[in-house]
């Protein structure tokens, strides 16, 4: 259940790319649940499937597109059979991403650029790509980053490079395409359960209870607790947040940086080729 009122997005068109698994998904489904008509896109056509069968059991209108975020010419056709299907995009969620622990000494160059063209360049094509079929004025761009753009994690040199290239992205567009009625907006969401990061960066049950304990609220955080900000930025009650970043974190950008060599050092050690 949202904390917002019923049908808060009727009659708007989301498109959510990466939508198909994890925090995305979550914002899909939340928006369908709100009124919204969503089109989602990641690479995986099973997947894309799968997520509009699931969004079509919420009586909305449900499109899925097969496409790489790194390849810009796809996501623009996305984007385009999107406004056929569904008319002008109202809010669009760029939220594809990549990540894994590696410390720099150990980092390829192909694994940096891998994660800075899924997350930052990616980033680009997704909003380069939406802003020829969005409503203007009245749209809602929202990116999802993460907390490594703005502190030094170990072992996220790329992750934190890429995220804090997409955090400065969203306040440049905020600049330009505001004064067209465009809003611009990042959230930068703390460590949530169930979700394939956390999966990946904590990946023992110690780990992720010590990461509850250290943050100021003491638990990880929820699906809901994104979807609730995503659709805060997306409805009529935000017509006057454009470039910000808003930390869906329990308070963790306030606390001391998170110790990733910790979790480096526990998947080795769980490594099968080990």
């Amino acid at each position: 259940m949202s904390t917002f009122a019923p049908n808060c997005l009727r009659g708007k068109a989301a498109f959510i790319a990466g939508g198909t698994s994890g925090i995305n998904l979550d914002i899909a489904r939340a928006f369908a649940d709100a009124g919204a008509n969503v089109a989602v896109m990641s690479r995986k056509q099973k997947r894309v499937d799968a997520a509009v069968r699931d969004l079509e059991q919420r009586t909305v209108r449900a499109l899925g597109v097969a496409a790489d975020v790194r390849e810009f010419a796809a996501v623009e056709r996305a984007m385009q059979q999107a406004e056929v299907t569904m008319g002008p995009l109202d809010i669009v969620v760029s939220g594809a991403a990549g990540n894994f622990i590696c410390p720099a000494s150990a980092l390829s160059s192909n694994g940096f650029r891998t994660v800075v063209e899924i997350d930052l360049l990616g980033t680009f094509h997704v909003l380069r790509a939406a802003y020829g079929v969005l409503r203007k004025p009245g749209a809602s761009l929202i990116n999802i980053s993460a907390p490594q753009s703005t502190e030094a994690y170990w072992g996220q040199s790329h992750v934190s490079a890429a995220k804090a290239g997409v955090d400065m992205l969203t306040r440049s567009l905020a600049v330009e395409w505001g004064p067209e009625g465009v809003r611009v907006n990042t959230i930068i969401p703390g460590p949530i359960e169930g979700t394939e990061g956390v999966a990946r960066l904590a990946p023992t049950d110690e780990i992720r209870r010590e990461w509850a304990n250290a943050n100021p609220m003491r638990r990880l955080g929820t699906g809901r607790d994104v979807t609730d900000a995503a659709i805060f930025l997306a409805s009529d009650a935000s017509t006057w947040v454009n470039g910000t970043s808003l930390y869906v974190d329990g308070g963790q950008v306030l606390a001391a940086g998170r110790d990733y060599e910790r979790s480096w050092r526990a998947m080795q050690a769980n490594s099968p080729a080990r």
